[in-house]
């Protein structure tokens, strides 16, 4: 028997669709907070939002009428028209006070900015009660208490205090994140989680300044910033420097049109951007703000509004990817100064009465030996083997050696890196610059040196293939075949060449050569599945990669290999010279910087 759901049944429904916990309840309310223009928003929380949620804010309020309509089902000021595809608020989807009030004690005290009047509403586990005159100042004040007691059984789902306020902390913060002009308190009963002064600046400096505060100092310190436009799509943000990252993507952020989403098109982005310089167990901090035509993007895909669908998905992704590696490019050699703290910190200084000093404990060179020349590795193109790559330095003869002389101010000034001064253990050079010194891990740095110039022989131009003497049938489903084969173009470039074979399948005869024998049914598997996931075949080229950077750590400088003073000063300035060259292929820093100011601390100079 089909019948017709009473409404409160009906609330409640939608309320176990929007409000899944006190965090989702903070969300909802403070996006309407920042949809009604506030620019203060105070949030007090009390057992983890289980007690109480109280939310007020200076927005331009609400009138009687308002605030009647306001806890009604499909009742919104947040839709100007009937176009569902031009909405340029926050709120909408989730019909967030209805939904609310349907399983909690819901108090709505609001007075709108061009009236003397102000009113209060109650909404008791459905039953909307009359409203009545209040004392509230110009804007809203909303009270959530005893959430879910109207559904008993939701509260066995609602995890510990601290969960649920580490929850809310979270959803504060992202929604901070976007809104620097907005001050922002979070507080329960036992302390201040946040307190968010408005910030100062054009909107990209704001932004920082909130990110540093929500995200650390380190953040701020070793940022790129990402800046871009196409048509009419924008995109602007700062991604952290490679060796700045963590063991999981928990900091990576994206904004669209203001609202946080949640979407594996970031994920996707970042990982491309990112996958020349960290391991695949390691993640950038990102947050980036993306700004799209109304009309461009579904809000209404998921009741949250946590996710979004794109018109032009390709555009989007293009867009991300082209400016986070356009912002890591403009980055040059720079390392995350995290490096230099954690050896500052790492530093203990100590006396000890029984130090006696080696009479043979340090030699500094006296005259530097010729200046030598580095040659990148060049990969041989061997068709259906393996390539292979070597590196070579040549000695130029210098009949006459000037003596070695202390770094120039030239020198100090305008390079970066400094003049190297010694080598430690064959392994580190000691550079001195303008106001510090520099310690190099030699075959990291040229391990990336090498890497770079290897990806630029052997990456921008067409892969070398080897012909398959039997080519090999992969069977696919029909939908991996048809997601597989539009990218044939773009494998053909990475020496993989594929061709449809049937309905379900596609036919191999190429396969690149750096990979040698490996199994290419495995590979086109990955390849299908990842752009039916992702909408781009990241498999080949990370292979590729991997291919490219064991070649280059082996025709790298060793650790352990004695270096002239020429030689040195050789690789610093290649670093100079050479994008990305602050972190191995892995993410770990090529170098770290000491500044004079921090060395005279230890020493109690300062």
């Amino acid at each position: 028997m089909i019948r017709l759901l009473p409404p409160n049944l009906i609330n409640q429904i939608a309320a176990g669709e929007v409000v899944e916990r006190p965090a989702s309840v903070v969300k909802e309310l403070i996006e309407n907070s920042i949809d009604a223009g506030a620019t203060a928003i105070d949030i007090a929380i009390r057992e983890g939002g289980k007690n109480l949620i109280l939310i007020e804010d200076n927005g331009q309020g609400m009138t009687r009428e308002d605030l009647i309509l306001a806890v009604d089902r499909h009742a919104t000021s947040k839709i100007p028209d009937e176009n569902l595809f031009n909405i340029q608020t926050l709120g909408f989807r989730g019909e967030a006070l209805p939904s609310i009030g349907s399983v909690s004690r819901l108090e709505i005290s609001s007075r709108f900015e061009n009236s003397d009047l102000s009113w209060s509403l109650k909404v008791e586990g459905g039953q909307k009660l009359d409203p009545i005159p209040s004392t509230q100042k110009i804007g809203t004040r909303i009270e959530v208490r005893d959430l879910f007691y109207a559904t008993p059984a939701r509260l066995k789902f609602m995890k510990s205090a601290t969960s649920e306020m580490n929850a809310i902390v979270d959803t504060v913060s992202r929604l901070a994140m976007a809104y620097p002009e907005i001050y922002f308190t979070l507080k329960d009963e036992k302390k201040t989680y946040l307190d968010l002064a408005v910030t100062l600046g054009d909107l990209s400096e704001r932004r920082l300044q909130r990110l540093g505060t929500l995200m650390g100092k380190e953040f701020i310190e070793n940022a790129c910033a990402v800046n871009a436009e196409r048509g009419e799509y924008r995109i602007q943000g700062f991604a952290s420097l490679p060796t700045l990252n963590r063991s999981n993507a928990n900091l990576q952020y994206l904004y669209v049109n203001g609202r946080a989403v949640k979407d594996k098109l970031l994920n996707t982005a970042v990982r491309i951007s990112y996958q020349d310089f960290l391991a695949r167990d390691r993640h950038p901090l990102v947050t980036l703000f993306l700004e799209v035509p109304p009309s461009e993007v579904d809000i209404n895909v998921h009741p949250a509004k946590t996710e979004v669908r794109f018109r032009e998905t390709e555009v989007i992704r293009s867009l991300i990817i082209g400016s986070l590696k356009q912002a890591l490019m403009e980055a040059g050699h720079r390392a995350a100064t995290t490096t230099s703290s954690f050896a500052l910190k790492a530093m203990q200084p100590s006396i000890s009465p029984q130090f006696r000093p080696s009479q043979t404990s340090f030699v500094m060179p006296t005259r530097p030996s010729p200046k030598p020349l580095y040659l990148a590795p060049r990969p041989q193109h061997n068709v259906g083997q393996p390539q292979q790559a070597t590196a070579h330095v040549i000695q130029l003869e210098e009949p006459t050696p000037p003596e070695y002389e202390t770094p120039s101010h030239e020198v100090k000034e305008h390079y970066p890196l400094g003049e190297a001064r010694a080598q430690l253990h064959d392994t580190y050079i000691v550079s001195e610059t303008k106001d510090g010194l520099i310690i190099v891990d030699q075959h990291a740095a040229h391990e990336r040196l090498v890497y770079e110039s290897l990806k630029t022989q052997f990456l921008a131009s067409q892969a070398q293939s080897q012909y398959l003497l039997i080519p090999e049938v992969v069977s696919l489903s029909e939908s991996a075949q048809k997601a597989l084969l539009p990218h044939s173009e773009e494998l053909k470039l990475l020496g993989l060449g594929i061709e449809a074979f049937g309905g379900e399948a596609v036919l191999v005869r190429e396969t690149p050569a750096a990979l040698g024998n490996f199994n290419v049914a495995r590979l086109v598997q990955d390849l299908a599945d990842e752009i039916l996931e992702l909408g781009q075949p990241l498999s080949l080229k990370e292979h590729l990669e991997e291919i490219l950077s064991t070649i280059a750590c082996h025709g790298s400088i060793r650790a352990g290999r004695s270096l002239t003073l020429t030689e040195m000063n050789a690789l610093l300035r290649q670093m100079e010279e050479t994008p990305h060259s602050g972190q191995c292929n892995h993410g770990r820093p090529t170098y770290v910087e000491l500044k004079k100011n921090d060395i005279e601390k230890l020493f109690g100079r300062k």
